[in-house]
């Protein structure tokens, strides 16, 4: 999940509830994909107040995590 040097963006649309992965190993990131199960870890289930794009962090840098911060670019 954290391999990447840039955010994943999500299309989030108003009143959606997304499940962000927490634990680092979902194969469907930054969604959660239940590989949390394993290590006993639960998603951010974050419900969308209006319509926007959300920049989830790609690099585990950021210190505002799920979000990104754009500590990728240091």
């Amino acid at each position: 999940m954290y391999s990447k040097n840039s955010p994943h963006i999500i299309d989030a649309k108003q009143g959606e509830e997304i499940y962000l992965c927490q634990c680092g190993q979902s194969a469907k990131a930054p969604y959660c994909d239940g590989s949390h199960k394993e290590i006993d870890q639960r998603p951010l289930v974050h419900t969308v107040g209006q319509d926007k794009q959300l920049y989830v962090c790609g690099c585990g840098n950021s210190t505002n995590l799920p979000w990104c911060d754009g500590s990728h670019n240091k």
